[in-house]
């Protein structure tokens, strides 16, 4: 981002508040905001169309600068409201920092670079998104870059394979995973068993009984229990 895409000007707002009086700032092509941080929070009204120009630009971690008359605030834009509908924000809550006092927020992971292992069949799966850090605001970076482009199939990449810039403390745990590549399994379609009986065509007799074994007949009838002579 550059320095003007991360400056915003602003007006004091100090009356007509409440729900209907947020509909006739939005209305007015202003939007209502609240920056929240060491002392009361400071009610202002920004211009849709320059924050609407620049919004896609902030991240969790871009230190703003918010021109209020003659005092700047710099700030994080901690939540934003919107209607959908409409297609218009209708809110905006900053929290305003303080030079040369740490502060801890979430960054986003970034993966930057083609997998050798995705040219060779694989894919590339990001596990991890954002992580907490710990810094000086001046010292806030924008996203934490992954270099993934070394990665080969079946591997991994960890937090602790992230170059950390300098000022920056990461408070998780370094071996969480990153990212992945893997092979793609393919599905295996289940065949019909070996064991199945085809069904007699219409109008075919029955196949035969296999013939059971039976004991054996005496091969000559005695008489009385005595041989004729």
């Amino acid at each position: 981002m550059t320095k003007e895409e991360k400056e915003l000007t602003a007006q004091s707002r100090t009356e007509d508040f409440g729900s209907a009086g947020s509909r006739r700032v939005v209305r007015a092509g202003r939007i209502p905001a609240v920056i929240y941080g060491k002392n009361k929070p400071v009610h202002i009204t920004l211009d849709a169309k320059e924050f609407n120009m620049k919004m896609r630009h902030f991240t969790e971690t871009a230190l703003l600068a918010i021109k209020v008359g003659d005092k700047v605030y710099e700030c994080l834009m901690k939540d934003y409201q919107d209607n959908l509908l409409k297609g218009v924000v209708q809110h905006v809550d900053f929290y305003e920092v303080t030079r040369g006092q740490h502060l801890r927020t979430s960054v986003t992971i970034t993966l930057e670079g083609n997998p050798i292992g995705c040219r060779d069949g694989g894919v590339l799966d990001q596990v991890m998104y954002e992580v907490e850090i710990d810094s000086l605001p001046k010292d806030l970076p924008e996203t934490l870059v992954c270099d993934v482009s070394d990665m080969q199939l079946n591997t991994v990449k960890h937090l602790s394979d992230i170059r950390i810039p300098a000022g920056v403390k990461v408070l998780d745990d370094m071996n969480k995973t990153i990212a992945s590549v893997r092979t793609v399994k393919e599905e295996v379609v289940a065949t019909p068993a070996a064991t199945e009986v085809a069904a007699p065509a219409e109008g075919a007799a029955p196949a035969a009984a296999s013939p059971t074994s039976t004991p054996s007949a005496p091969t000559a009838a005695a008489t009385d229990g005595k041989d004729k002579k």
